[in-house]
């Protein structure tokens, strides 16, 4: 999966993207509940469990970027 935003170009992930598609390639039926999203910055394990209806997650979180605001 890859993900562009606007004003930033391709990113390396984005999990409510990885997210929706896990739940359209499931309403689809193009997989099963449980799968794993390849995105530049890693994997993802997705899974759609059909009890809550809730997406989850798993993946490593690495920061990429750090910043300072500037106050006016």
């Amino acid at each position: 999966m890859r993900t562009w935003q606007r004003g930033s170009g391709i990113t390396l992930a984005c999990g409510t993207g990885a997210s929706a598609c896990c739940a359209a390639a499931v309403l689809t039926d193009r997989c099963g509940r449980i799968v794993t999203a390849h995105l530049p910055g890693g994997d993802l394990r997705l899974e759609w469990p059909q009890q809550d209806n809730c997406v989850y997650m798993t993946g490593p979180a690495t920061e990429v970027f750090t910043g300072n605001w500037p106050i006016s």
